[in-house]
């Protein structure tokens, strides 16, 4: 069983900071990728970051500049630096793992997501 568990949303004001964290455990050998995605209240789910395992970025083009994700694939954890959050960033943060490899030789992979974190951005 592969658990997500992300931490680190909260309320923040407009133009400062925040640190998402996302951390898989369980039954893991490698995962090809991590993100993160966001879902505003009546809008569809949306990537927002992604980096796979040999550390290529892919951002939204709502936060590039602004947001930063990096990955510990020690740990099997990934982060998302929100610097310059604006009010239109407020949204449940979603991390995603995929391509996830439980043992060495699985042909088949699983993709996994954790519960979700509010993220506030309000003055």
């Amino acid at each position: 069983q592969v658990r997500l568990v992300e931490s680190g949303g909260g309320l923040v004001q407009p133009g400062g900071s925040l640190r998402l964290s996302c951390a898989a455990s369980g039954t893991i050998f490698s995962i090809n990728a991590m993100g993160w995605y966001r879902q505003a209240p009546g809008k569809q789910r949306e990537k927002v970051a992604t980096i796979t395992i040999g550390g290529n970025t892919n951002y939204a083009d709502s936060v590039k500049g602004r947001f930063i994700i990096s990955r510990d694939m020690a740990k099997n954890t990934v982060y998302l630096q929100m610097n310059s959050p604006k009010p239109e960033d407020t949204a449940v943060y979603y991390c995603n793992a995929d391509g996830v490899r439980l043992r060495p030789f699985d042909v088949s992979t699983y993709a996994y997501w954790g519960q979700g974190t509010q993220v506030t951005v309000s003055s």
